[in-house]
């Protein structure tokens, strides 16, 4: 069989890569063996061997600790370091392969070091629980590969960014309800979009801080006798503290559940961003065409062209939305401390990572490559009368209640409507037959540049202020690309 990495894992029911019974971390008060269907229900090695990496770093900062509490000596220091090295090497060489009998990634690794080192490789598991190495490794996995999410949601906004740029003057219909609502500025709907990934991104650093806790040294649930440092362990590991409480280190999976709520919400605006390019690019709206590097056609119908990346990123939200519910109703309702529930809290987390790694990246690309069709959206920015705000704000400048001018204004639609013309159409008879107070001035706001470079408020659509925002949005993601590089 193969694990989620794509590596070969021994078949089930065989025992490890050297033809011995299987070994276990657990079964000194045991008589016999546990059945198989125990067996197979207990594996877990098919999918966390990909913490591997991070409980061979873990186990070296373990090992000094051991040295530092004299129970190793520094020759027994240099070999298991030593050895620990050459696992890691035949790790990444695929010479050595978990198998199935060795039930997770702890007891693989665990059998590793004993073939290098024989009974000093025992040594290794003083002082420490499969409870605590499960919950550091996760950690140090989600740390190490929020950093990577990050910079892909970086190269996302960049795309997005550069788009805005080559259309910080394009003119196009905005909607609330899907129905026209007023003029933007293209640009600044795609920087809304950033501004949204920025606050991901945002949630993740925030997330980080909290994930900054090393469990290592609590042991099972009771910390240990033995004159360890879980601090120095901390420090050696990139996190900020060791958990000063042994029961709830082990036990706590809120670092997990946060993260998978961050790449649900990550994922809907990976959504939300989906469901308005497969809306540009349709025939009826016609703003956009995909690349076709980034599109798919039709078995049947010859002329389609799919926007299948928006479509799968629309339709793996569900799927980091499903992520999260099963990790918190695995959660709820667990005693303290730790609980074999808890088996089931890396599937979701390796899943979401995976799903976002890989959507991420055709997103960005299918960003940077789409092409505009600005004089297509200029032509329908005014549709549904969409200038109408403009006129009853220039009411209100003249001194016109808001209650007031948004009836004149409504009044003047259905005169447009009842004699079928738009609102720059009428004359200024037309205009004084619906109210004293639409003066021919009031063609000011008619013309959708006047009508949009008045828009200059904070955070507004102008131009102007569409070139400040992505500055601004420019100097953010270069920092939060930078954390994300560890700069």
């Amino acid at each position: 069989m193969r694990n989620k990495e794509g590596e070969n894992v021994a078949d089930e029911g065989r025992g490890d890569n050297t033809g011995r019974a299987p070994m276990r971390l657990w079964g000194g008060r045991f008589e016999g063996g546990p059945a198989d269907a125990l067996a197979r229900l207990s594996v877990s090695v098919q999918f966390d061997w990909r913490l591997a990496p991070y409980d061979l770093m873990a186990s070296r900062a373990h090992a000094r600790v051991l040295h530092k509490a004299g129970l190793l000596s520094a020759d027994e220091l240099g070999q298991m370091l030593s050895a620990l090295d050459d696992l890691e090497q035949s790790c990444k060489a695929g010479d050595f392969r978990p198998a199935v009998a060795d039930e997770d990634v702890h007891t693989a690794l665990e059998r590793g070091l004993l073939e290098r080192l024989g009974t000093l490789g025992g040594k290794l598991r003083a002082g420490r629980s499969r409870n605590d190495q499960i919950a550091t490794d996760l950690r140090l996995y989600l740390r190490d590969h929020v950093r990577l999410i990050v910079s892909r949601v970086a190269e996302l906004q960049t795309a997005l960014m550069a788009q805005a740029e080559a259309n910080v003057t394009t003119v196009a219909p905005g909607f609330t309800h899907l129905q026209h609502a007023q003029p933007i500025i293209f640009g600044h709907q795609l920087l809304a979009h950033v501004h949204a990934f920025a606050r991901d991104v945002d949630r993740l650093r925030d997330w980080d801080k909290r994930a900054a806790v090393s469990p290592l040294g609590s042991g099972a649930l009771a910390g240990s006798s033995l004159p360890l440092d879980p601090e120095a362990v901390a420090t050696e590991l990139g996190f900020d503290s060791a958990a000063p409480n042994s029961m709830d280190a082990v036990a706590d999976r809120d670092f997990a559940a946060e993260f998978l709520f961050d790449a649900a919400l990550l994922g809907v605006h990976l959504s939300r961003l989906g469901e308005e390019v497969v809306l540009w690019a349709s025939q009826e709206f016609r703003w956009i065409e995909i690349d076709d590097t980034y599109a798919t056609g039709s078995s049947i119908m010859p002329q389609k062209k799919n926007p299948d990346v928006a479509e799968l990123a629309r339709g793996k939200s569900g799927r980091l939305i499903g992520d999260l519910m099963s990790l918190l109703t695995t959660l709820k309702g667990l005693p303290l401390t730790y609980n074999r529930d808890l088996q089931e809290d890396k599937e979701p987390v390796f899943d979401a990572v995976d799903t976002l790694l890989l959507v991420l990246p055709a997103v960005a690309g299918m960003i940077a490559t789409l092409r505009v069709n600005a004089s297509r959206m200029a032509a329908v920015a005014t549709d549904g009368f969409a200038l109408a705000t403009d006129l009853a704000e220039l009411l209100v400048r003249k001194g016109v209640a808001f209650r007031d001018a948004h009836e004149i204004v409504g009044q003047l639609v259905v005169f447009c409507q009842v004699n079928d013309k738009d609102l720059g159409d009428l004359s200024d008879a037309e205009l004084a037959t619906v109210s004293e107070h639409l003066t021919p001035d009031v063609r000011g706001v008619l013309d959708v540049e006047g009508a949009l470079a008045a828009r200059r408020a904070y955070g507004g659509t102008a131009p102007e202020r569409v070139r400040e925002q992505l500055g601004a949005l420019r100097t953010k993601v270069d920092e939060q690309a930078g954390w994300a590089a560890g700069a």
